[in-house]
C-alpha cells in the first residue's frame, strides 16, 4: 500500500514538472516566434495574430490575453522570429516610435438647382476643401473646417460667396461600403460688391466607400441654405429710399467627394 502510494506520489510530482516544462517552453516559443503588431497610434503589440481580414485584427498576447483591432487602425505587422543573442542587454534603448498623422482632407465637387422662396428658380456650383481628420477612436469619422467657392444663379441675379465652415461626415455603420451622414455649418463671405454674405449651413446624405485606411470616395445628395442680404430701392412719393432685405438662398443638388 504504502509502495503504491509512493508510485502515485511520485508519477504526480513528474507529471506536475513535465507540464511546468511544457507550459514553460510554450511561453517561450511564443515570446520568441511572435509577430509584432504596430497601430496607428505608435502603439506595439506582441503575439500570435489568431485572425485577420480586412476589416479585424485578432491578436493573443504573450501572456494569453486576446486583442481585437479595427483592421484600419493596424500600420504594420512584422515577424519576430529570432531569438535574442546571448549576452545582449535587455534595457537597450527602444526606437523611437513615430505616431501615424491622421491628418485628412476633404475635396467636395457639387452642382443642382438654386431655389429662392416663392420667386426664381436657377442652378447653382460649388467647391469645398476642407482640412481635419478623418479617425475619432477607432470610427472613420470626418471632423474639419475649410472654405470653397458657391456660386447661385437665378435670371439674371448672380452670387458668388467664399463659405468658411465646420464640417462632420459620419458613417452610420463602420464599413468599406457605408451610408454617410454629413452637416456644415459656418459663414458665407459675399465675393459681390451689391450683396453682403450671411449665413451658410448644409445637410448632407449618401453613399461612401472606403479604400483603403486613408482614402474613399462618396456619392452624395445635399441641400445648402446661404442668407445674402441686398440692397433695395423704394419709391415713396417721390423719395428713394434704400433698405437691406435678406434673401434665403436654397441649393439642393448632388456631390462628389473624395477623402485622402
Amino acid at each position: 500500500m504504502h509502495f503504491f502510494s509512493y508510485l502515485c506520489t511520485e508519477n504526480m510530482t513528474r507529471m506536475k514538472k513535465r507540464l511546468s516544462i511544457i507550459a514553460l517552453l510554450s511561453f517561450f516559443f511564443l515570446y520568441m516566434h511572435a509577430d509584432t503588431v504596430v497601430l496607428r497610434t505608435g502603439a506595439r503589440l506582441k503575439g500570435t495574430i489568431l485572425m485577420q481580414n480586412e476589416e479585424v485584427l485578432i491578436l493573443r498576447d504573450t501572456e494569453g490575453a486576446r486583442f481585437q483591432f479595427p483592421r484600419a487602425d493596424v500600420a504594420e505587422i512584422t515577424a519576430d522570429d529570432a531569438p535574442v543573442a546571448a549576452g545582449t542587454s535587455q534595457n537597450e534603448e527602444e526606437p523611437e516610435i513615430r505616431t501615424a498623422k491622421k491628418v485628412s482632407a476633404l475635396l467636395e465637387i457639387s452642382g443642382g438647382a438654386a431655389l429662392r422662396p416663392n420667386e426664381t428658380a436657377g442652378g447653382g456650383v460649388g467647391a469645398d476643401l476642407i482640412i481635419g481628420t478623418h479617425h475619432i477612436g477607432n470610427r472613420h469619422i470626418f471632423i474639419g473646417g475649410g472654405l470653397g467657392y458657391h456660386g447661385v444663379f437665378l435670371g439674371a441675379e448672380k452670387y458668388h460667396f467664399l463659405p468658411i465652415q465646420a464640417a462632420l461626415r459620419l458613417p452610420l455603420v463602420e464599413a468599406k461600403h457605408a451610408p454617410v451622414f454629413g452637416v456644415a455649418l459656418g459663414y458665407g463671405v459675399a465675393l459681390g460688391k451689391s450683396y453682403a454674405g450671411g449665413l451658410y449651413a448644409g445637410l448632407d446624405f449618401g453613399y461612401r466607400y472606403r479604400l483603403n485606411s486613408k482614402t474613399a470616395v462618396a456619392v452624395v445628395a445635399f441641400a445648402r441654405f446661404q442668407q445674402a442680404k441686398v440692397e433695395v430701392t423704394e419709391v415713396i412719393d417721390n423719395m428713394e429710399f434704400v433698405n437691406k432685405t435678406g434673401r434665403n438662398l436654397i441649393t439642393p443638388g448632388i456631390k462628389l467627394a473624395l477623402y485622402f
